[in-house]
């Protein structure tokens, strides 16, 4: 399913991360960076809470508005009930809608912040994305103090919050189409393997949103995958030949392939994950090259593993989902 959008607009955008993302390819552009896990903070899903806080303020000092002008925030993590965006919208003082496609949530929020503003009875929308390594491992698989050694195929959750503000006042980068993704099941018992998991549905939401929209991939400068890792990153490349007779060629990229310095960062194996993944990337790298000139048309599309540990316990498969954006540099 695949919608137009007409007087949606990217206002601003802010990036707070963490130690290891910090040490990364992208950390002079984060617009804040912690040294620890803990941010200052209890605990790690305190120190969660308070990079949503810290994203909220530095965004709304960018865009040079107020919190009362905000009609609508939604926000997304990894957690159980969206723990770290529940917390910090009790500062919001704002209608607040928590949403959950896991690493696909930034997409998802961009598509029903649009949605809201295309109705033109609301102005802005602020949408915010958090992940937490710590919170996350000790949620979907062992806490990290167990010192459980990671396969190589395996993916590291990034450490970050990123938020944006969506506007109808017109800005020099609008959203123009969004794609809403299907739940696919491969069969994929594995919950290291998020590539493998994860690859077949962002095929299929890439195929259907070039399809619906009538488009090619040589219509666009980049299409910006969420967090496949290196070995989804693979496989979606051949699944995309194979199933749709279609060549990414070299218009795509992975963010979890190029959010860390892999080489110097051993400890994140096959690239970085989480809801914070694509965000931080595109939200520093590919908005400041199409603010540039350099990138005039970007596809998104954020990949989630919809996994649950309880079903997982029973020997069920991970379904996934992925949902596409497309940003335009307005002429």
């Amino acid at each position: 399913m695949t919608i137009n959008f007409n007087n949606v607009y990217l206002k601003a955008t802010s990036t707070v991360a963490g130690k290891d993302e910090k040490e990364g390819n992208f950390g002079k552009l984060y617009d804040k960076t912690y040294d620890d896990y803990y941010a200052g903070e209890k605990t790690f899903e305190q120190s969660e809470v308070k990079m949503i806080n810290d994203a909220v303020n530095i965004v709304f000092n960018k865009a040079k508005i107020k919190l009362e002008n905000i009609d609508v925030v939604i926000g997304a993590d990894l957690l159980n009930q969206i723990t770290p965006n529940a917390y910090a919208s009790v500062k919001f003082n704002r209608p607040f809608l928590g949403v959950y496609n896991a690493c696909a949530s930034m997409c998802e929020e961009i598509i029903i912040g649009s949605s809201l503003l295309q109705n033109k009875e609301i102005s802005n929308v602020l949408c915010n994305v958090s992940s937490h390594n710590m919170t996350a491992e000790r949620q979907y698989r062992n806490p990290v103090e167990y010192g459980c050694p990671k396969p190589k195929r395996s993916t590291f959750t990034v450490t970050g919050s990123a938020s944006c503000i969506l506007t109808n006042e017109k800005q020099k980068i609008k959203v123009t189409s969004a794609t809403i993704g299907t739940t696919t099941d491969m069969g994929v018992t594995d919950i290291y393997d998020m590539g493998s998991v994860m690859a077949p549905s962002a095929a299929r939401t890439i195929y259907e949103h070039l399809k619906d929209t009538n488009t090619t991939v040589d219509d666009y400068d980049l299409i910006l995958t969420g967090d496949l890792g290196v070995y989804g990153k693979e496989i979606l490349n051949v699944y995309m030949l194979e199933a749709y007779d279609i060549d990414l060629k070299d218009k795509h990229e992975d963010s979890a392939c190029i959010i860390y310095q892999r080489k110097k960062q051993p400890q994140v194996k096959a690239g970085g994950s989480g809801p914070a993944c694509l965000a931080l990337v595109t939200y520093t790298d590919i908005i400041n090259k199409m603010m540039q000139g350099k990138l005039k048309k970007v596809l998104l599309v954020a990949t989630g593993a919809l996994m649950s540990p309880t079903m997982n316990n029973q020997k069920l498969s991970l379904p996934s989902i992925s949902h596409a954006v497309c940003l335009e540099v307005v002429k």
